[in-house]
């Protein structure tokens, strides 16, 4: 039982390890990237304690589909808008010292952790322990978000763009693609 929720926390976290990287290109602190980190595993581990809560009745209600289908793009539709904004927002303004936006600590990691809801749930009809599960999910997230943050520290370091437009660009592309990946095409 724990390798199976190991593997599916490694997997999982793997989109928030791609938001990282290009969220890394920004100027942070070490205490900001541990504070992201953080924030991305917090909000993946209580996803799946929502999910196995209250998927099974949300699913008999609204319909397997549906939920699939929102979760589906509601975490690239809000890395596209974090993108764009860093887009304007580097054309209108100097380069920042250092992130401090609140999308970036609370937006981006909450709806990338919808796809951890509607696994909790699965978990939860499996009989999968919730709390272990939550706690797999939060510490794979955690780390695996930091390990993105520091690649994207370094690349933001190698490629001389201005960190913000580097990861506007960065986020635009992966709403695009994590849609494709997701729906198998």
């Amino acid at each position: 039982m724990i390798v199976e929720i190991l593997a599916l926390g490694f997997f999982l976290s793997l989109d928030n390890f791609r938001a990282s990287i290009a969220l890394g290109t920004l100027p942070f602190s070490w205490h900001r990237a541990v504070q992201v980190a953080v924030m991305f595993g917090i909000w993946d581990g209580l996803a799946p304690l929502v999910g196995v809560l209250l998927g099974h009745y949300v699913d008999q209600v609204v319909g397997h589909e549906a939920v699939g289908q929102f979760i589906r793009y509601a975490g690239p539709a809000a890395m596209f808008l974090y993108g764009v904004y860093l887009l304007v927002r580097s054309f209108r303004t100097e380069a920042p010292e250092e992130i401090d936006h609140p999308w970036a600590l609370f937006g981006i990691p909450l709806s990338l952790s919808l796809d951890n809801l509607l696994a909790g749930t699965s978990l939860g009809l499996f009989g999968f322990p919730p709390a272990l599960s939550a706690a797999v999910f939060a510490a794979t997230t955690t780390v695996m978000s930091f390990a993105g943050l520091c690649i994207g520290r370094v690349t933001g370091r190698l490629i001389r763009i201005r960190a913000d437009l580097l990861s506007g660009i960065a986020l635009v592309v992966m709403a695009f693609v994590l849609p494709l990946e997701l729906g198998g095409g």
